[in-house]
Order: C-alpha cells, then structure tokens, then sequence
C-alpha cells in the first residue's frame, strides 16, 4: 500500500502520476493524516473496473444456478462456442 501526504501531491504531481503508472496501484492521499482519496492510473483503474464487472457477471450466474435456472456442462458450453465460432 503506497500512502502519500496531500502535499506530496499538491507540490509534486508528476511524481505521483509516475509513481501510479510505475507500480499499477492505488495511492492513498492522506490530509491532516487522515485518509482522504485514492489516485491511480486509468490503465489500473480500467482492468480494476474490467474485473468488478467479471466478479458480477459470475456472481448474477452463479445466483441464476442456485436458483435453478438451466445450466450447461463444460462439454455443452465448447460445443455452443465452437458452433459460433463456426457460424452455425
């Protein structure tokens, strides 16, 4: 976890704006030593978003299932695959 002064920020934005893209993680800004907000580069922030969307997606799935809803096995889901891919 990369924590940083407001100041650091305020005086230094470049270095926190390489700091962000160089490390891929959130920067912690800190005022009057309390936590304030989170910086990080769009690239991170993008595959983070990426990924919060997967995790819903299984999650909507994974609820579908338990309540029943048809599901396919392994075998079924490449054979429904293939058939796209193959444009039948």
């Amino acid at each position: 976890m990369i924590i940083k002064a407001s100041a650091a920020l305020r005086n230094d934005y470049t270095a926190i704006s390489n700091l962000a893209k160089e490390t891929k993680e959130p920067i912690y800004i800190t005022k009057n030593g309390e936590g304030d907000v989170v910086v990080m580069s769009i690239e991170a922030f993008e595959k983070r978003e990426q990924i919060l969307e997967l995790r819903a997606k299984v999650l909507q799935a994974e609820q579908e299932r338990i309540a029943g809803e048809p599901t396919l096995t392994v075998s079924e889901a490449r054979e429904k695959l293939r058939e796209r891919l193959n444009g039948i």
